[in-house]
Formats: structure tokens, C-alpha cells, sequence
């Protein structure tokens, strides 16, 4: 059954969301601090494996890195679209409007439109979001998307716990984003070589990477205004086809 993957991910996160608010009344504040530590550490690691796993390479006997030039011609442009698009704002201003429209009390603390931000970005980006989805509109085969539900449900806990009920809205990302990518598998699919799924991939791991720092608390990075960076990998491997020359 096409779309599955995506079905089952949203299912999973929607229980993990459940349980996690089952735990936030009687969870202790220094638990939800550590708890949050231990999240950004693991999407430090998940980011950097992630984006490590597409640049280094082994080649004749050593090991030499690729995508340098692209990963930052890519994060400074797309950092400019973003900006002037404002998306982070936008994606704030959409948390905003369905605070507003859950019934008073249901909707948490002032941290509703943070999880909601941090989550979806979190369950979107990155490699197993794109290759999962297009296996499963493709080929039928969810298992990609099946395990990347089990990562996303035991995140899906620890951000309600923490953030609250805002988590449930990320599951709207995930139907769009994932669904989307699934349905349209077989008409984009052609244009999405092995190469550039990895490098897109690769982008969204630093994206993940960045995230981590949000969750530390750190000087916030406005990791939803870096998102257009991860499509312009499709820009530059176009150009690379007319102009071999090109150094990325």
C-alpha cells in the first residue's frame, strides 16, 4: 500500500505525542532540562553522521572530502531566500494560529509553537524523510520510513514532555511533506539522481546539526530560514550539467 510509511509515521509520533503529554504533568523540571541535553546530543550525532557519511570519501588509499564548495554556496544562498522569505516567522505565525484555536488550557505552555517549530523540522529533514518516501511511492517498500517512525516517536516523547502538546502539529508536516514526496515519487523521481539525494541529504544533516544547538538552548539558529538550502542542490547539479567546468 502506497503511503504506508507515511501513515505509520504519523501514527507513531501521534501515540509518542500522547504519552509524552502523560508524562509532563509529573515530570520534574531538571528531568526535562537533562532529557532535552540528551535530545540535542543525539541530533548533534544523528546531524554530523548524517552529513560526514556524504563528504568524506575513500579514494586511492586516503580519505578526501567532497561537497565542501557546494555545502556552502548552497547554506549562504539559501540562508538569503530564507531570510527574505522569512520562514522561520512563518512557520512561528502557523504554530501561533492553531494555539489559537485549541481550546484554553489544552494547548500547553508558551513552548506550543516551539515544539511544534523544532519537531517538524526535526522529523522532516533529512535523508531517511526523502529516500523513505520516494522507496515507498515508488516501490511500495515502507521499512525506511517504519524505522525512521521508531526514532520519531521516541522524540516525539521527549519533546512533549518537555515542550508539550505543540508536537501533535508536526504530524501536519509530516502528511504534507512526506505525503507529498510519496505521491509525486514517479514524476520526480527521474530528476532525483543517487547524487543528488545525497547531497540534499547531506545539507539537511547540518540543518539537523543546527538544531541540536536550539535545543541546548544556545544562541538560537534560525534553522527554518536555512531550509530553502537543501533544494538548491537541484539548482547547482543543473547548472554542473551545462557547465561541466564548475568546481562543486
Amino acid at each position: 500500500m502506497t503511503g504506508l510509511g507515511t501513515i505509520v509515521n504519523c501514527g507513531i509520533v501521534a501515540l509518542g505525542t500522547t504519552l509524552g503529554l502523560l508524562l509532563k504533568g509529573g515530570l520534574p523540571q531538571r528531568f526535562e532540562k537533562t532529557i532535552m541535553s540528551a535530545l540535542s546530543l543525539c541530533a548533534f550525532f544523528i546531524g554530523l553522521g548524517g552529513a560526514l557519511s556524504q563528504i568524506l570519501v575513500f579514494e586511492d588509499g586516503k580519505i578526501s572530502t567532497q561537497y565542501t564548495l557546494l555545502i556552502v554556496l548552497c547554506m549562504a544562498i539559501g540562508a538569503i531566500i530564507g531570510e527574505a522569505l522569512d520562514i522561520e516567522k512563518r512557520l512561528e505565525e502557523l504554530g501561533e494560529w492553531f494555539k489559537k484555536r485549541i481550546p484554553a488550557g489544552s494547548s500547553g505552555s508558551s513552548t506550543f509553537v516551539e515544539a511544534f517549530v523544532t519537531a517538524s523540522l526535526l522529523f522532516c529533514v533529512g535523508a531517511m524523510s526523502i529516500v523513505g518516501s520516494l522507496e515507498d511511492g515508488l516501490n511500495g517498500n515502507p521499512s525506511i520510513l517504519f524505522a525512521k517512525s521508531v526514532m520519531d516517536g521516541v522524540a516525539a516523547i521527549v519533546f512533549t514532555a518537555s515542550l508539550g502538546a505543540g508536537v501533535y502539529l508536526s504530524i501536519l508536516a509530516l502528511i504534507v511533506y512526506q505525503g507529498g514526496i510519496t505521491l509525486l515519487a514517479g514524476f520526480i523521481r527521474p530528476f532525483l539522481s543517487d547524487l543528488l539525494i545525497g547531497q540534499m541529504s547531506c545539507i539537511g544533516s547540518v540543518l539537523i546539526f543546527a538544531i541540536g544547538f536550539n535545543l541546548l538552548d544556545s544562541k538560537k539558529i534560525k534553522v527554518g530560514n536555512l531550509l530553502p538550502a537543501m533544494f538548491l542542490p537541484i539548482l547547482f547539479l543543473w547548472l554542473k550539467g551545462l557547465f561541466p567546468w564548475l568546481p562543486w
